[in-house]
């Protein structure tokens, strides 16, 4: 891990001296920065007509930067930050405003950022591959949405917006190898069935061999092997209705992710560094682990025309079975003096929600907005079982955690906009949410005679509590001239309170920690100059976080969730796109975020007032350029992503063995298009300068021990796609 970091504003602003130069000399022969369309406010608009900080990624953005997951988002997107103990268990942050680990992935806790896929919340079990949705494009909210969306978010949400069916014919069959042996295909069809009932579908398979070797057991690990299915029917009986049913399937097979194990070779003569390999790619885990996952989503859609306004109803079903084996320590099998903690869960989930909306506009549309109720039901059956395994076979023990978690969410929310003036519009939005969580808990000794950490004695209890918040938002944007968008709001965010996920007695497990809440304030620009060939917006922000949810390793006990007081949050983000020559693009951003904790009044550790929140680095700079070009017929088109981000935290102790050190991440793709724009062929590059990135790190202190999961090293391959339109 390296400590490289560039100056945010220094290449920024150079880049901007450039492009205005440049476009200056060449208006006549640049084209115009590309129009983007999207939902963020529940109705589809021009990207810089929305009075919010959005990043939005069209298909075609997706494609040429060969973005694959929410990683490759996260990476690009400012303010957005991406953790993960394992490739199925995420945790997103947006401007600093994130769910830990042991929050996020227990049975009673909820994510701080949101994503939904057409309009319906994506909850447990993660997200589907965007290799299985027809995505027309995705979106990143930054800050708390509520006054608009089903489910209320704290920090932000991101929105996978899918291809409807439609009535053109059309079929893409891409194909794709590359090193580590990464074989994949993927086929995306669309057809007319009859004059108003069309059908898309679409199938992928993708598998790969591991990123790291595990010497133990003589296998590769952290390997692939990823199936995907979707499946989209949109009947329009009548020009007033228009029904979309959907299904999609995410079936996710492979061994685990065993941690890198940085031990300290000082300590008692290295005695916990025995059998382990220092190359932080090689493993020693005395088992591989496991990952696997099967997540089928159902969605329909009704959009009905109505005299009143636009009527929608969005129904979500969403059924989720998880299983994982992870090693903690990735030791060999129990050398003298060491211990190894492997944690095996299960978890099915199934989820129910439905939403109602109505979109309105009076008064020629100079009043217009949405109002809506929302109804969420999550049934979690969540089994956690923890081997602890000692030299000594006295301290050895095994148990296990079951919990059921039956979660409501039940909410009236809406959203008005007034044109004051042609020019000057003011909004108000507001929602009442009422949120209720029942749970049966168990910590059981399986086998012993050790009592398993963090389990002191046995317990079996139940518990339920009942939350409520209103949370109201206000803005005021103003439009001078055409290219000019100027705006202010205010609104505040709700996230509900939980139960621990393994707690080290019956008291603890049955008493739950509070909602928390977070008043932010935002005041933005977005701006087009040079005849639509410079784009430049701007957001500054503060947001005045209250009771935030951390969680906290206690060694050799358990991971302790409670509510930290308070953090105060400022920053600024800039992004940019402009076009200066003809086929030449250049786009970036900037983001500064200062996010600390105001005070830390009831940390299970220690008081961390003052230090930074966990997965909020002070400056991360993207820049982007591609150039395209005619070869004979044939389009030529070469892009490169460079992502320089500084240091962060992965926990509130801010101790300097648990972050991930600044680093640089360089990504390429260049492709031929055939003159009839059927066949492409490209070449691409991922983490070309081979960055050694932490995931998530645990430091378990009392053995001087670093656990380290990575994202991928260095990957590329070749793609090869055939369309018929």
């Amino acid at each position: 891990m390296t400590t490289r970091y560039a100056s945010g504003v220094s290449v920024g602003a150079l880049a901007a001296a450039l492009l205005v130069s440049g476009g200056a000399f060449a208006q006549e022969r640049a084209a115009e920065v590309e129009e983007l369309i999207v939902t963020a406010q529940r109705v589809e608009e021009n990207l810089q007509e929305v009075p919010v900080a959005v990043t939005a990624f069209s298909a075609a953005a997706l494609e040429r930067s060969n973005i694959e997951t929410l990683g490759d988002i996260a990476l690009r997107t400012p303010g957005f930050s991406m953790g993960q103990v394992d490739p199925i268990q995420q945790n997103f942050a947006i401007r600093g405003i994130g769910s830990a680990q042991g929050i996020s992935q227990n049975a009673g806790g909820d994510p701080s950022v949101v994503v939904f896929v057409d309009g319906v919340y994506a909850g447990r079990g993660g997200t589907p591959d965007l290799d299985a949705l027809d995505l027309e494009r995705v979106e990143v909210l930054r800050g708390p949405q509520g006054t608009l969306f089903g489910k209320n978010t704290v920090g932000g949400l991101v929105q996978f917006v899918t291809r409807k069916p439609h009535a053109e014919t059309a079929l893409r069959v891409q194909g794709q190898i590359g090193n580590y042996d990464r074989r994949a295909v993927n086929v995306r069809g669309n057809v007319a069935l009859a004059e108003n009932l069309f059908l898309a579908a679409g199938a992928s398979i993708k598998t790969r061999d591991g990123y790291e070797f595990n010497e133990t057991t003589g296998n590769d690990v952290n390997d692939e092997d990823l199936k995907t299915g979707h499946l989209a029917l949109r009947f329009t009986p009548t020009e007033a209705l228009d029904v979309i049913l959907s299904f999609d399937v995410t079936d996710q097979d492979q061994k685990g992710n065993p941690r890198d194990n940085i031990c300290d070779t000082t300590l008692r003569g290295g005695v916990h560094c025995v059998g382990v390999n220092p190359d932080p790619r090689v493993m020693n885990a005395w088992t591989d682990g496991k990952m696997r996952r099967l997540l089928k989503t159902y969605r329909a859609e009704v959009n009905w025309e109505t005299p009143l306004g636009v009527v929608t109803s969005l129904t979500g079903l969403r059924d989720v079975k998880l299983n994982y084996v992870t090693p903690f320590f990735s030791n060999p099998v129990n050398p003298p003096n060491q211990i190894e903690s492997t944690e095996t869960g299960h978890e099915k989930n199934q989820q129910f929600s439905q939403e109602i909306r109505l979109a309105f506009g009076l008064m020629d549309d100079r009043l217009r907005g949405q109002v809506g109720f929302y109804y969420l039901n999550e049934d979690n059956n969540r089994t956690h079982w923890l081997l602890q395994q000692f030299p000594a076979p006295a301290q050895t023990g095994f148990a296990v955690y079951p919990q059921t978690v039956d979660a409501t969410s039940t909410a009236l929310f809406g959203q008005a906009s007034f044109d004051i003036l042609p020019t000057l519009t003011a909004t108000v939005g507001a929602r009442m949410t009422w949120e209720e969580k029942e749970g049966h808990f168990i910590g059981r000794k399986i086998s012993g005679p050790g009592q398993p950490p963090p389990l002191s004695a046995d317990y079996d209890v139940s518990a339920e509590e009942k939350w409520d918040a209103f949370t109201p938002r206000f803005a005021l944007d103003w439009q001078p001239t055409e290219d000019v968008l100027v705006y202010a709001s205010a609104a505040r965010g709700f996230k509900s309170g939980g139960f621990q996920g393994i707690a080290g007695n019956g008291v603890s497990q049955a008493t739950p920690y509070d909602p928390e809440f977070a008043w932010s304030y935002e005041a933005g620009a977005k701006t087009q100059w040079l005849d639509n060939r410079l784009r430049v917006n701007l957001s500054v922000f503060r947001t005045d976080y209250e009771d935030l949810q951390v969680s906290q390793l206690v060694p050799l006990c358990c991971v302790v969730v409670g509510n930290a007081a308070t953090a105060k949050i400022e920053g600024a983000e800039l992004e940019f796109v402009v076009r200066p020559l003809e086929g030449l693009q250049i786009d970036g951003s900037y983001a500064w975020l200062d996010a600390k904790f105001e005070s830390f009044a009831t940390g299970a550790t220690g008081n961390f007032t003052g230090n930074r929140l966990p997965r909020s680095p002070e400056d991360k700079v993207n820049l982007g350029v591609q150039y395209s070009t005619d070869l004979s017929g044939w389009t030529a088109l070469a892009r490169v992503d460079y992502s320089n981000q500084s240091k962060m935290y992965f926990e509130a102790s801010n101790i300097p063995t648990q972050k991930q050190q600044g680093y640089i991440n360089w990504d390429a793709r260049a492709s031929l298009t055939s003159p009839d724009d059927r066949w492409e062929v490209a070449v691409w590059g991922k983490n070309l300068s081979d960055e050694l990135v932490a995931t998530y790190v645990t430091a378990f202190a009392p053995y001087r021990q670093v656990l380290v999961p990575y994202t991928p090293p260095k990957t590329y391959g070749l793609t090869l796609t055939w369309r018929m339109q």
